[in-house]
């Protein structure tokens, strides 16, 4: 098989040793809470910053200005309140900032438990709301969501919406937040010039070290700004705070969920390669496609393991990990091969050791699970009928999670 071609063939994926979740550096198997917390997770944490994602820069730079719009008037028929809330991170209006869409059940009766998730194509595409911040940020052309030559038009007014079911949501007791990924970091190759990367430069640094973070570690580290500002308002349960992504953003809340303890629940949609799927299964998006058709999502280190998988330090079932004792949730979709639905499930069986050992359940199977039957305890997996994307049926599991875990 040629490097660049995609494997969909089970028989073709290569025999492989997945690196050892509860064996420490030095080989001693882990088996207390303890050596869990205090030696093997701060190990991979480092191995995933090193070789993945890359290390977040050493100072925290808080924002600098924090401003909500005041609303006034309820939202989908009287059952949401909305809120919109600019974050900037440093002082010229021109730097980089961002914009929080809130929404909250207008008839709660104490603070709410609440999903957050970054989206493709800014938030005024998550409702037809003429109200909603028209985003003026760079983003992908794109007819279909109104997105021409890189900026967002009054037509892309609500394109995204049904894979942001905020009635429903809000229907059940949830509020949502959302913020546009390239608010924080556009996503193309860019040099790292134009999103908050060059806040945080050396004198002298005009792009990240090999070993730095890329734009998922950016868009990670803009989840955890935002998480600043939620967990400070009344009206939002600070316990009860779950970090949701697809696709490449699914990704991204893998690894903010990681880093960040502070989200209660951790949910992975159709995020594959570099995401929920096994690096060295090499099926369909593997990480030489990923890292030469994406150089920017990861730390330089990562493209050394093109075709070298193996030797790979960490894999994806020690990302979710990562995750313990909060609850983790794994979705996949059946068209989906490119993201590795097996993989994505082999990943979440995987991690489950880490779970146990902290009193825990990971999946409740040792096999693939049937089309929309959902399985698991405290490491949660459905895969549905489908293609690549957000449903409806993926939000009604991921509120059952929730429900379980949160309430």
């Amino acid at each position: 098989m040629a490097p660049s071609e995609a494997n969909y063939d089970e028989t073709r994926v290569p025999a492989y040793d997945l690196p050892e979740l509860l064996v420490d550096a030095g080989g001693t198997t882990v088996s207390t809470v303890e050596h869990w917390t205090g030696t093997r997770r701060p190990e991979i944490m480092r191995l995933f910053e090193e070789h993945v994602y890359g290390k977040n820069p050493p100072q925290a730079l808080p924002p600098v200005e924090v401003s909500a719009a005041a609303e006034a008037g309820e939202y989908l028929d009287g059952a949401a309140e909305r809120r919109q809330i600019k974050v900037r991170f440093s002082p010229p209006a021109d730097h980089p900032a961002m914009d929080i869409l809130l929404y909250l059940p207008a008839r709660r009766t104490g603070p709410v438990p609440l999903f957050l998730g970054l989206n493709f194509y800014g938030n005024h595409t998550i409702q037809p709301d003429p109200d909603i911040v028209l985003s003026d940020r760079w983003m992908r052309s794109d007819p279909a969501h109104g997105v021409v030559d890189h900026r967002a038009t009054e037509a892309s007014r609500g394109t995204s919406a049904s894979r942001w079911p905020v009635e429903r949501l809000v229907a059940r007791g949830y509020g949502l937040a959302t913020v546009y990924c390239g608010d924080l970091d556009p996503d193309y190759d860019d040099g790292f010039q134009n999103g908050i990367h060059p806040l945080f430069y050396r004198p002298g640094q005009n792009r990240p070290d090999a070993d730095e973070w890329g734009t998922i570690g950016a868009w990670a580290w803009g989840l955890s700004r935002a998480l600043d500002y939620l967990v400070i308002d009344p009206d939002i349960d600070s316990r009860r705070i779950a970090v949701m992504g697809h696709s490449r953003l699914g990704k991204t809340s893998l690894w903010a969920g990681a880093r960040d303890e502070r989200f209660a629940l951790v949910i992975s949609n159709n995020s594959g390669c570099g995401g929920a799927a096994l690096s060295r299964r090499r099926f369909g998006e593997t990480v030489r496609r990923i890292t030469t058709t994406f150089p920017h999502w990861f730390c330089a280190n990562f493209a050394r393991y093109a075709d070298r998988e193996d030797d790979l330090p960490v894999d994806q079932h020690m990302l979710i990990a990562l995750a313990a004792p909060r609850p983790v949730y794994v979705a996949s979709a059946e068209e989906d091969r490119w993201a590795d639905p097996r993989g994505e499930f082999l990943a979440a069986l995987h991690a489950g050791p880490a779970y146990r050992l902290l009193g825990m359940e990971g999946l409740d199977v040792t096999g693939m699970p049937a089309i929309e039957a959902p399985v698991g305890r405290h490491i949660g997996y459905h895969i549905r009928h489908g293609g690549h994307g957000v449903t409806a049926y993926d939000w009604d599991r991921y509120m059952d999670f929730a429900e379980r875990h949160m309430h």
